[in-house]
């Protein structure tokens, strides 16, 4: 497609610096070096702090992120890693399953910017994570802060989204009268 351009959207401004989780699975460690280089930048370009986790592998990505949803104080998080396609299945279920965990607990109110690279081979992969050129970790990073400036513009929602443990147990209640 010769000619594409992507266009990508200003940095949001931030009257209160966020802070943001970057969970990173380093399994091919020179694209997670990259990949983490670029959404630092990115997070440090708009005043935002960040700590940074380390998980073994792509799969355990999201249960981080969801462990530190429910249980730290982050305006949002970044995931990062790469899966290279090998031989087996076990790609596509790693692909596919990470990403529908992380959409899942995007769609449960967290601001997540998924960086995680599912490519055929490594040089895919150093293209795309190199902070110079696709600089893709950087664009996860973007992502969430983008979601974080929606949060603080709409309210920052106290709950999730569905049904929450509180609206099960209300709903299990009886409420037959005794008179």
């Amino acid at each position: 497609m010769a000619g594409a351009t992507h266009h990508t959207l200003d940095r949001p401004a931030f009257d209160e610096p966020p802070k943001l989780l970057i969970v990173i699975a380093p399994y091919y460690k020179d694209i997670a070096d990259n990949l983490l280089a670029g959404a630092q930048a990115e997070i440090e370009a708009v005043g935002g702090t960040y700590e940074t986790v380390e998980v073994p592998g792509a799969l355990e990505i999201a249960p981080a992120v969801g462990i530190a949803g429910r249980m730290g104080d982050f305006d949002g998080f970044v995931a990062l890693g790469c899966v290279i396609r090998g031989e087996t299945t076990h790609y596509e279920t790693v692909c596919n399953d990470s990403s529908r965990a992380l959409q899942l607990l995007g769609l449960q109110g967290l601001c997540i910017g998924n960086g995680i690279l599912t490519v055929e081979n490594h040089g895919q992969a150093a293209v795309r994570a190199d902070p110079a050129d696709q600089n893709k970790g950087g664009g996860a990073a973007g992502a969430a802060l983008h979601l974080i400036a929606l949060a603080r513009k709409w309210g920052r929602a106290e709950t999730g989204v569905g049904f929450t443990r509180d609206i099960l147990l209300a709903g299990s209640a009886d409420t037959s009268s005794t008179g």
